[in-house]
């Protein structure tokens, strides 16, 4: 789960076979695009306006009871899933989980993993809408951003986007954020396809206010 900063590609890349086997090709693109975080050369994404004050749901806060703790093996971060989630395989040193919908389609996707490029709280918004306009995906679209968030033991910048694969051409929608506490900071990302988002948004919500940083 690379976030690197780097001249056009991340020195290390999730390998897809492993990582999105058993699932569909669309879902595994939007694994991947989830995944990496690094910064690509691209046209500016388009931006989208939301009436709504930016992330005013957002209230950290403990995660609901249930919910299990995924902690990063490099100690800057613990990402809560629901309880019906399960562990998905990720690069080493991230941790990920899935959610299923009730026929079986993965619903909701969970990833935390370290920082590890230029990213940067003043900087994470464009940085993330950069990402997701190289070659995973295409039409990134904004829909809101925040910077100064009190998380739990840290603070964070978030944006809330949705884009395109380009394998399946499917439209998914996701919450990324770039959290800094006393060890480090720690990227973590929340995503869904973007039909299903007025269902799964909430939940995912709740991850983003559980989540912390150590």
């Amino acid at each position: 789960m690379e976030t690197g900063s780097a001249p056009a590609r991340p020195k290390r890349t999730p390998s897809e076979t492993t990582l999105f086997a058993g699932l569909s090709l669309g879902t595994a693109a939007m694994m991947a695009v989830a995944a990496c975080s690094s910064a690509g050369q691209s046209p500016a994404p388009r931006t989208v306006q939301s009436a709504e004050a930016p992330f005013a749901w957002f209230n950290a806060a403990p995660a609901p009871a249930g919910w299990k703790a995924m902690e990063l093996p490099d100690g800057t971060g613990v990402l809560s899933v629901p309880p019906d989630a399960s562990p998905a395989e990720s690069d080493p040193g991230s941790v990920s989980a899935n959610v299923s919908s009730s026929t079986g389609e993965l619903a909701i996707y969970l990833n935390a993993t370290p920082r590890q490029g230029s990213e940067a709280l003043d900087n994470w918004n464009t940085f993330r809408l950069d990402h997701l306009a190289d070659e995973n995906s295409s039409s990134p679209s904004k829909i809101a951003e925040r910077t100064g968030m009190a998380f739990r033991g840290g603070t964070g910048s978030c944006v809330e986007d949705s884009y395109v694969t380009h394998v399946g051409n499917n439209r998914y929608r996701e919450i990324a954020c770039l959290v800094a506490g006393s060890r480090g900071s720690s990227v973590l990302i929340v995503a869904a396809p973007a039909d299903s988002w007025p269902l799964y948004g909430p939940v995912m919500e709740q991850a983003v206010d559980a989540y912390r940083a150590e």
